[in-house]
C-alpha cells in the first residue's frame, strides 16, 4: 500500500512567531511586510471572477439570441473548473504559486479571448464550449492569498481569524461589484468589453501577486510517495460536503431572486437585491473579523450554520407572506449577514484539517465544493420556481442550509482549538 502523508512531519521554517491576539485588527494585518503588496495584486485578480460568467452570458445571448446556449456554455466552464482546479492547486503546492499561477492564468486568458473571437466572428457553437472550458485553469487566487496568511499567522490564531474574515469580505465585494461592472461595460461600450476588461485585470493582478515572493509559502516539492487524496484526510469529507450544501444556498438564492423579481414585473431590480445580500455578508464578515468570537472553531461552526439556516427563512417568509420586493430586499440583507461568518469558520477548519504543504489544494477543494453546490442549487431553485412558484423557491436555500447543519451535527468532532 502507498503511504499517506497525513502523519507527523518536520515543519518547514516559517516567519517569526507572533503573540496570539496581536493580529486582531485589520490595521495590524498590513503592518506585516509584504502583505499590502500581495493583497493589492490579489484584489485586482479576483475582481474579474465576478465578471466573466455574466459577461459571457451577455456576449453570447446578444449575438446568438439564445440564453439556453449561453447558460450551457457557462455551465460547461463551471464543470471544467470543478475538475481542473484541484489539480492546478496541487501543482501550486508542489512547485510554488508564482511558477504555476502565471502560466495557468495565461492559458485561462487565452481561453477567454478565444471565446470572444468565436462569438464575434460566428464560429460554430461547439467552439464556444471548447474555448470557455480552457478558462478552467484559472488559479484560485483567493485560496493562494489565504495560504499566505496561514503561513504568516501560523502562531497567531486571532490574527488568522481576522485575515480569513477579511478574505471573505473581499470575496463578497468582488462578487457584488464584478457583475455590476460587467453589465456596465457590456452595455455602455460593446458586448465584448466585460470579457476584455476581465482578462486585463486578471493578468495584471496575478502578475503583481506572483511578484511578491517574500510572502509566498515554501514549496512542498515532489513527494517521495504518492500523496493520498485529501478526501481521505481526517474530518475533510463532511466539511467538503458542507461546502457543497452551502454552495447550494448561494446558487438557489440567486436564481430564485431573479425569478421572483421577474414574476413581480421588476426583473431589472434582481441585481440590486442580490447585491444587498452580498453587502450584508461583506459587512458581517468585516465585523466578525474585528471581534474575537468565543469558543473553539469546531464548536462555532454548527452555531454559524444554525444562524444561516434560521436567517434564510426570512426571505421565504417575506416572499410568501408579503410578496413585496422591498421587504424581500431587507430580508436578504439580513440573511446575508450569516453567510460570511459561516464561510470564515469553515475556511478556518479547512486550514486546520489540511496537511501541511497542501493548503492551496485543500482550499481549492472547498471552492470546488461550493461551485458544485452552486450548480445544484441553481438547478433546484429554477425547477421549483418553474414547477411550483417563485416564492416557494426560497425554500431551497433554507433546506440546503438545514442539510449543512445536520451534516455538521452528525459528524461533529471534539473541539481542539
Amino acid at each position: 500500500m502507498v503511504a499517506a502523508d497525513f502523519g507527523p512531519r518536520r515543519k518547514a521554517p516559517g516567519p517569526p512567531r507572533r503573540k496570539s491576539g496581536s493580529g486582531n485588527s485589520y490595521r495590524r494585518l498590513f503592518t506585516i511586510p509584504g502583505t499590502l503588496a500581495f493583497t493589492t495584486g490579489n484584489l485586482i485578480a479576483r475582481l474579474p471572477m465576478g465578471m466573466f460568467s455574466i459577461s459571457a452570458v451577455i456576449m453570447i445571448a446578444g449575438t446568438r439570441d439564445s440564453y439556453a446556449l449561453a447558460g450551457a456554455v457557462t455551465a460547461t466552464g463551471l464543470a471544467a473548473t470543478a475538475v481542473v482546479a484541484p489539480w492546478t492547486a496541487r501543482l501550486v503546492d508542489r512547485y510554488g504559486q508564482a511558477r504555476i499561477a502565471v502560466p495557468a492564468t495565461a492559458i485561462a486568458a487565452l481561453g477567454s479571448l478565444a471565446l470572444l473571437l468565436c462569438v464575434r466572428y460566428g464560429a460554430p457553437d461547439w467552439t464556444l464550449f471548447a474555448a470557455y472550458a480552457a478558462t478552467a485553469t484559472t488559479p484560485n487566487t483567493g485560496g493562494m492569498s489565504r495560504a499566505r496568511w496561514a503561513r504568516l499567522l501560523k502562531d497567531d490564531p486571532a490574527g488568522l481569524h481576522t485575515a480569513n474574515s477579511f478574505e471573505q469580505a473581499v470575496d463578497e465585494l468582488c462578487f457584488m461589484l464584478g457583475p455590476m461592472l460587467a453589465v456596465f461595460l457590456c452595455g455602455t461600450f460593446f458586448p465584448e468589453a466585460g470579457t476584455l476588461a476581465g482578462v486585463v485585470l486578471m493578468l495584471t493582478g496575478v502578475l503583481v501577486f506572483a511578484a511578491q515572493r517574500a510572502t509566498e509559502p515554501p514549496v512542498r516539492g515532489r513527494p517521495r510517495t504518492a500523496a493520498a487524496s485529501l478526501l481521505r484526510a481526517p474530518g475533510m469529507p463532511p466539511l467538503l460536503i458542507g461546502f457543497l450544501a452551502t454552495g447550494a444556498v448561494f446558487g438557489s438564492m440567486e436564481v430564485v431572486t431573479i425569478g421572483f423579481a421577474d414574476a413581480q414585473g421588476h426583473r431589472s431590480a434582481a441585481g440590486v437585491i442580490i447585491a444587498l445580500q452580498a453587502a450584508g455578508s461583506g459587512a458581517a464578515g468585516l465585523l466578525y473579523g474585528a471581534l474575537k468570537p468565543p469558543g473553539p472553531t469546531e464548536r462555532r461552526y454548527p452555531w454559524s450554520l444554525a444562524a444561516m439556516a434560521l436567517l434564510m427563512s426570512g426571505p421565504l417568509l417575506a416572499a410568501t407572506l408579503t410578496g413585496s420586493l422591498l421587504v424581500l430586499a431587507g430580508a436578504l440583507l439580513v440573511a446575508g449577514m450569516a453567510t460570511a461568518p459561516t464561510m470564515v469558520t469553515a475556511m478556518t477548519l479547512i486550514q486546520h484539517r489540511t496537511p501541511e504543504g497542501r493548503l492551496n489544494e485543500g482550499m481549492t477543494l472547498a471552492v470546488t465544493g461550493l461551485l458544485g453546490g452552486i450548480a445544484v442549487g441553481s438547478a433546484a431553485g429554477g425547477w421549483v420556481v418553474e414547477r411550483v412558484s417563485a416564492a416557494a423557491g426560497y425554500g431551497v436555500p433554507v433546506t440546503a442550509a438545514a442539510v449543512a447543519l445536520l451534516i455538521s451535527l452528525a459528524t461533529a468532532r471534539p473541539a481542539a482549538r
